[in-house]
């Protein structure tokens, strides 16, 4: 009886820590952007804008609810404004994404692509576009396709975007990003309740990507 006492209270105490975890997390969307906020917004997307090349490590942990079990990996990633993102998988399984402005290349070891046009695929089409829109500094898309939310400075902020358009409503609920002069982190809640949580580091700006990483964008 007092083990089960025991179990059922750690139990308890965990779901309740995650709750009051997701309820601070969820305090951005307390913050419409509105008047008080537009400058520090547009400051934040100027600074972001200033390196067109945006290279980097992460670490994705994706949560399944319910199933009550997480998938992690981690890799390196790259935004180029003139190319789109990669997403290189090195952990646990290598392989790599990359989404261009309309289409998707999923490449596998040994050098097998596998091409995805843009019909079929506009969820993750437009996510990338979101996400190198917030990377690129491009207010104008975010507006246009999110209500925002926003704390804080460029030094030190917070966004929150909940979509309004149905391609990535039918995928992501809402967005919550966190940096300071580059980005941080991001989490993407799902319609089916699962999360992905990627955070971001070692940030660098080279002039312009490597040829390794531009092959991952050449169609087969």
């Amino acid at each position: 009886m007092k083990f089960d006492f025991e179990r059922r209270f750690i139990m308890a105490l965990g779901l309740f820590l995650i709750a009051m975890s997701t309820l601070a997390e969820e305090g951005i969307f307390r913050n419409p952007l509105g008047p008080m906020t537009m400058d520090a917004f547009i400051a934040t997307s100027a600074r972001l804008a200033e390196n067109p090349v945006v290279r980097g490590n992460f670490e994705q942990e994706r949560v399944l609810n319910r199933l009550n079990r997480s998938l992690n990996s981690s890799g390196n990633f790259l935004v180029a404004a003139d190319l789109g993102m990669l997403w290189e998988t090195l952990q646990p399984f290598p392989s790599a994404m990359a989404l261009g402005m309309d289409y998707i290349v999923q490449s596998r070891p040994g050098g097998q692509k596998t091409v995805l046009g843009a019909q079929g695929n506009e969820t993750f089409i437009s996510l990338a576009e979101v996400i190198s829109s917030v990377f690129s500094g491009n207010t104008r898309r975010l507006l246009d396709n999110f209500e925002v939310y926003y704390s804080g400075s460029a030094a030190d902020w917070e966004m929150g975007l909940i979509p309004k358009t149905q391609a990535i409503a039918s995928f992501a609920v809402r967005i919550i990003m966190k940096g300071d002069a580059a980005i941080r982190s991001i989490i993407i809640y799902e319609q089916n309740s699962d999360t992905i949580t990627y955070t971001l580091s070692n940030h660098s700006y080279p002039a312009e990507p490597t040829i390794h990483e531009k092959s991952f964008f050449t169609l087969p």
